[in-house]
């Protein structure tokens, strides 16, 4: 993570109780060392296991990260990266509106072999109108 990355996190991040005056004791990792770890899980895409050794160890990177996630930190954070990020570029903070694909999918699992049909077009055995909408991510504004 770069130092403008940092600058632009760190005030997102929740403070430590113990920054608070609420107690405990400080916590033996940097939050910029545990979101690194973060970044270069998802990037990669391997196993929190196989974690390198430049990192803190998997376990707390993981409790971390589970931490955060349960109390709703991951996705509040997202949002506010993308507000940030939206506005800097002179976008409304919130999307207006999203777009909705279509991905087909095998017949068995829509429906029985007498609903089956055959889309030549896309390879697929199921009947050609059957689909399932997903949600994706680009959204506009």
């Amino acid at each position: 993570m770069t130092d403008a990355e940092w600058a632009a996190v760190r005030p997102l991040l929740p403070v430590p109780s113990w920054l608070r005056g609420r107690g405990g004791q400080p916590e033996a990792y940097c939050h910029r060392a545990i979101l690194d770890a973060i970044r270069y899980l998802v990037d990669n895409g391997i196993k929190w296991r196989a974690m390198p050794a430049d990192f803190p160890p998997w376990d707390r990177v993981y409790a971390f990260f589970r931490r955060w996630r349960d109390h709703g930190l991951v996705k509040e954070f997202h949002d506010r990266l993308r507000a940030q990020a939206r506005e800097k570029v002179g976008r409304d903070a919130e999307p207006t509106a999203g777009v909705i694909d279509s991905q087909s999918v095998k017949a068995d699992a829509v429906g029985g072999a007498d609903s089956r049909g055959f889309d030549g077009g896309k390879l697929v055995n199921g009947a050609s109108g059957t689909s399932w909408s997903t949600l994706s991510a680009c959204c506009s504004g």
